[in-house]
């Protein structure tokens, strides 16, 4: 792979808390554990994307706090190049994660630096035009995405969006910008107003943003699998592999990651949707987002042993 996979996004520190329950208010619970893992949405894809073989430049703001270096180290051993990522006054991003039993969360997220922007920064804006891929959030300003998109797609580079980190519409002038976005189920009936309970009403949804300007819409839907709807041809449906759930937090952006990653790489569009699937099953199989994406190799051999 040549050219580069940009990832601009967060990066957060995730604040662990492991809960048999969540609280009811005004209820103390004990919690079973605690820790401090690295992670954010844009973070978390950067990762994945490397772990598995791939040439990533992340693009971020971190603060000045004992956060910092932890999340730099976690990054850089995942193989990220970490160029773009610059450092702010102020806290760095935290999420406060309340972790169930059986792998489900909850989540509070405190922005912190990631919003610490004040348009592109000049090297991000020179390294766009020479990117493969650039690979977008929403834990960021939408207004610093558009700018990134509108460069990016002015240099021909294709765009993906993950639609996660934000409730809010998506600006037309952004939907028009991406060559592929990444809802899940939840996030594709809050951006279209449609319902999304069958396969029916998550393709009708999908084809109301093609109609938008997006290009493709690739749906995460959980336990469920994904669904790839293509501007042309029909939808490609991808069922998940049934595995163990530890800790579900990341595994979207695992799948987002990979999924973009394949992309790159050329393979064809039912092996993407598998590679990406497979990615996420090993994630949810360990503690932590960042510290839980897989290696190439466990992809690999994951897919060798679910033929």
């Amino acid at each position: 792979m040549a050219k580069p996979l940009i990832v601009l996004g967060s990066v957060n520190a995730d604040l662990y808390v492991e809960i048999p329950r969540l609280p009811q208010p005004g209820e103390t619970l004990p919690g079973t554990g605690a820790a401090v893992r690295p992670g954010g949405k844009g973070a978390n894809q950067a990762a994945a994307a490397a772990r598995l073989g791939g040439s990533v430049r992340f693009a971020g703001r971190i603060g000045r706090d004992p956060f910092a270096a932890p999340l730099r180290q976690a990054l850089a051993g995942a193989g990220v190049e970490l160029g773009l990522l610059q450092e702010v006054d102020g806290p760095t991003g935290q999420a406060l994660i309340l972790l169930q039993q059986g792998g489900e969360n909850s989540i509070v997220l405190v922005a912190g630096a990631n919003h610490a922007w004040d348009g592109l920064d000049r090297a991000l804006a020179e390294a766009l035009p020479g990117a493969g891929c650039l690979l977008l959030q929403r834990e960021v300003p939408e207004a610093v995405n558009l700018l990134a998109a509108s460069a990016a797609h002015a240099a021909g580079v294709p765009v993906v969006l993950d639609a996660g980190g934000a409730d809010a519409p998506l600006a037309p002038e952004l939907l028009r910008r991406l060559a592929v976005l990444s809802p899940n189920e939840t996030e594709l009936a809050r951006l279209t107003g449609l319902p999304t309970g069958s396969d029916a009403q998550v393709l009708a949804a999908a084809r109301a943003l093609q109609a938008q300007g997006v290009g493709t819409v690739l749906v995460k839907l959980g336990a469920r699998g994904c669904l790839l709807v293509p501007r042309e041809g029909e939808p490609l449906p991808q069922p998940s592999f049934r595995v163990q759930v530890v800790d579900t937090t990341g595994a979207g952006d695992c799948f987002t990651g990979a999924w973009t990653l394949a992309m790159m790489e050329g393979q064809e569009a039912g092996a993407r949707l598998r590679f990406a699937c497979a990615a996420a099953a090993l994630c949810v199989q360990g503690l932590g987002a960042l510290p839980s994406m897989p290696t190439r190799a466990a992809v690999e051999a994951f897919l060798k042993g679910h033929p």
